[in-house]
């Protein structure tokens, strides 16, 4: 495991979001949808198998709303919920790191819940701040809140109240939860996530949108979030482009990567 001083997590080079971020779907500043909600894995899945996979926004939201796919008692929750899975995934064929999501969703069923992870990073601040308590957990180590709350607190500082922190805190661990990091009900312990070369694709392309360019795209956040050591990410990455999804040369730290055969649009283009 890669320690946290030799090699802080960071979902951005030093140089900070680049411009193209928020146009690729990122959403960056101190605010969240983790101050009242997990990335509602079990959701999204109902919702991309209720609309085609070419629906447009309105669509899944008509799924949601007027179609009742997640089956809630009433019509507010139903446009709440149509609102916070928006917020962590755009549901938005115009956007497009939901574009490639949806393109890798029907790939492998057991990746699914690492790409929800990623995209949920990516487009919430909140959840990013979390990351550090988990990618350093030890395998196998308990998971302890504080450090969860730690690792929020120094990027948002004081501007969450300790309530909102706690409620940020619970929801992020049932989130990490779900995407296997973590195992558990009273008490939860680390466990390691099994990334596949489709889920790395979608972790490439997040740490290109993010900015990060050459041999470095393997130590980006993006990656190590997959407990994929540079090693692994590399391997990981000539599979990816093995079965097509990925136009990768590497030669020691030389690193030429084309992503455009992920995204559907640029794919035609």
């Amino acid at each position: 495991m890669l320690k946290e001083s030799e090699y802080p997590l960071s979902f951005f080079p030093v140089a900070g979001a680049p411009s193209g971020a928020r146009s690729a779907g990122f959403r960056v500043g101190d605010k969240g949808t983790h101050t009242s909600r997990t990335i509602m894995f079990d959701e999204l899945q109902q919702v991309l198998a209720a609309a085609p996979a070419d629906a447009k926004r309105q669509d899944y939201a008509q799924a949601i709303i007027d179609g009742n796919c997640l089956s809630k008692p009433t019509a507010s929750t139903r446009r709440l919920t149509n609102q916070r899975l928006g917020e962590l995934y755009a549901l938005d064929p115009t956007v497009p790191a939901f574009r490639v999501l949806r393109r890798l969703w029907d790939l492998q069923v057991e990746g699914r819940c690492l790409l929800a992870l990623l995209i949920s990073i990516a487009r919430d601040p909140l959840l990013a701040a979390t990351a550090p308590s988990i990618v350093f957990l030890p395998i196998n180590s308990e998971f302890g809140r504080e450090s969860m709350k730690s690792a929020l607190q120094a990027v948002v500082g004081g501007r969450l109240s300790a309530s909102t922190l706690d409620k940020v805190c619970r929801n992020a661990a049932s989130s990490w939860a779900q995407s296997g990091h973590l195992e558990g009900r009273t008490f939860k312990r680390r466990r390691p996530v099994n990334a596949s070369p489709i889920v790395v694709a979608f972790a490439l392309y997040l740490s290109h949108a993010a900015g990060f360019r050459g041999a470095e795209i393997f130590l980006s956040a993006w990656l190590r979030v997959l407990d994929c050591d540079p090693s692994r990410a590399r391997h990981l990455s000539l599979e990816a482009k093995r079965i097509g999804l990925i136009d990768l040369r590497m030669s020691g730290e030389v690193v030429e990567m084309n992503l455009s055969r992920l995204d559907p649009y640029l794919a035609r283009s």
